[in-house]
């Protein structure tokens, strides 16, 4: 049987002080907001499982997989009643199987020390075959969805494409997912701005996407320093 107690405590071993104000600050703004707007419930849980689990992914926890599935499921259902069926689709048909494949990849690559997965970095050529399969799949995908008749489609596409861009890139353990997150995170909060006058939209998760902004542009430079330093010693 699991020690929660125990497991909690691996977790959250070796966070430096600023980290944890981090996560309890991100999560209560998040919960604090939602409730005053009188938000649901699922776009509360949605939120504040989606925070913990992308910030637990920058501190390279395995357990960021959990909480990530949470989140997907229930953001599944709010994308759904917004007409954002890109969103819908890449939850339901890639987040959620690739939280179990993400677990398996980051299980096999964890430091016994730390507690933290190993991370790596990508060559200048891997870099520029990247951008241009991100740019065929952005334009292809957005012709799809403005025939299914979704809102936005062109930027319901960029936040798909690059999406499961970033989640390959994460499981793969590279540092570039962050630069890639960054510009999902970007395109969401646009999105969520544009359905707020929508019966879907939830105030809740506008917070989640700016909060996700902030926090990848924090654990990129983290994932910058760590991957430069694991290069130097290969």
């Amino acid at each position: 049987m699991i020690d929660l107690k125990l497991s909690i405590k691996r977790e959250m071993n070796g966070w430096k002080k600023w980290q944890l104000l981090w996560l309890v600050l991100a999560t209560l703004v998040i919960l604090g907001v939602s409730i005053y707007q009188k938000d649901s419930w699922i776009g509360i849980l949605a939120s504040v499982s989606g925070v913990i689990c992308v910030i637990f992914c920058g501190m390279g926890r395995i357990s960021n997989y959990l909480f990530g599935t949470v989140n997907t499921i229930l953001y599944a259902y709010i994308a759904w009643r917004a007409k954002y069926y890109g969103d819908v689709m890449l939850n339901m048909l890639y987040y959620l199987p690739t939280n179990i494949i993400g677990w398996i990849a980051w299980k096999k690559n964890m430091n016994a020390d730390t507690n933290e997965v190993y991370k790596k970095r990508m060559s200048l050529k891997m870099d520029l075959l990247l951008a241009i399969v991100s740019m065929a799949g952005v334009f292809g995908y957005a012709y799809v969805l403005k025939l299914l008749g979704g809102n936005l489609p062109l930027v319901d596409s960029m936040s798909t494409v690059f999406s499961i861009i970033a989640q390959i890139l994460m499981i793969k353990r590279f540092m570039e997912q962050w630069v890639v997150w960054i510009i999902v995170d970007v395109v969401s909060v646009i999105m969520w701005i544009a359905a707020l006058s929508t019966d879907g939209a939830s105030v809740a998760v506008l917070l989640m996407w700016s909060v996700f902004l902030i926090n990848a542009v924090i654990m990129f430079v983290k994932w910058f320093l760590e991957s430069k330093k694991a290069v130097k010693n290969d």
